[in-house]
């Protein structure tokens, strides 16, 4: 069917148009800042030379950085931390919201409200530390991934789980099936759109934490990216110094034309830390939304 569009929707249209173009290019101009800087002459890098192109282009800033002691094991920390971590609590917070629905279960309500609670509430830095020393968690990697419970991925787990039909637990149960058989084999294939949602987040919030690894770890080996990205930072020109060092003792990483300084130590980790959750990000966005909009709204 053909339509006119009159001259308010051109208007309308070419406003709009502008105004995303606009945000996106806001969004993403500091990453493509901070990429071609790392990529450029370090030396025009450190003047603050290097504006929208790349000049002196050349990556021996990245060989440089992975080569950082440490940096091979905060990778895999990261990396483990990342994945195991928000599949945990995935698992468990679904569990947990899945009991929550059931009518038959225990003084239900009562429980739900004592879990929202300590969305408010909880006991603090100092008990949290010390509960944690005397479970002998102190430089384990087990520290990281030992909150498996989010409460507010139950509640939107919760709400999920109750948007759809009843009958079919129903009819599961009429079949002779269990709780755990009703959960895992038919509640929790459905409910992609809140489990994609809870993995972004957790993944996220695992990959970006430095302060668990502050706090309670001390071994360089269970350091993660970001807390290598934080240290690094604050040290970068002493660590500009090292390398350099390094490389006039026989240790070469390709063009020696291109001088290491802090600017560029600083920009080149940052953007290795970045990158990754970057590519992820994106992928999961279309199930994110769509769960946090069903999660959170009943009826």
């Amino acid at each position: 069917m053909k339509y006119r569009v009159s001259v308010g929707d051109v208007i309308f249209n070419i406003l709009n148009y502008t105004f995303f173009i606009l945000l996106v290019l806001v969004c993403v101009f500091p990453f493509y800042y901070l990429f071609i800087n790392t990529i450029s002459d370090n030396t025009l890098v450190g003047r603050g030379q290097i504006y929208l192109i790349p000049r002196g282009v050349h990556f021996d800033n990245y060989a440089r950085v992975i080569n950082l002691r440490g940096f091979g094991d905060a990778v895999r920390v990261s990396l483990l931390r990342t994945i195991i971590g928000p599949v945990l609590s995935v698992i468990c917070t679904g569990w947990l919201a899945f009991t929550m629905t059931r009518k038959e279960y225990w003084k239900r309500k009562l429980w739900y409200r004592f879990f929202i609670v300590t969305m408010y509430f909880n006991a603090g830095l100092i008990p949290t530390y010390l509960n944690l020393r005397m479970l002998g968690l102190f430089n384990t990697f087990t520290i990281y991934v030992i909150g498996v419970i989010s409460v507010f991925g139950m509640i939107l787990f919760k709400t999920y789980i109750e948007s759809l039909p009843v009958s079919l637990s129903e009819s599961a149960e009429i079949d002779g099936a269990g709780y755990f058989r009703i959960y895992f084999r038919i509640i929790f294939p459905l409910c992609k759109p809140i489990i994609a949602t809870l993995l972004v987040f957790g993944a996220v919030n695992h990959w970006n934490d430095f302060m668990t690894t502050q706090l309670y770890i001390t071994e360089q080996r269970l350091f993660t990216l970001q807390y290598i990205l934080r240290m690094y930072l604050n040290e970068a020109s002493r660590l500009a110094a090292d390398i350099m060092a390094a490389e006039e003792m026989g240790v070469h990483f390709g063009n020696r034309a291109a001088t290491l300084t802090p600017s560029s130590v600083r920009m080149t980790i940052s953007m290795v830390v970045v990158f990754p959750i970057l590519c992820v990000y994106p992928l999961f966005q279309r199930f994110f939304v769509k769960g946090i909009m069903i999660g959170a709204i009943k009826g």
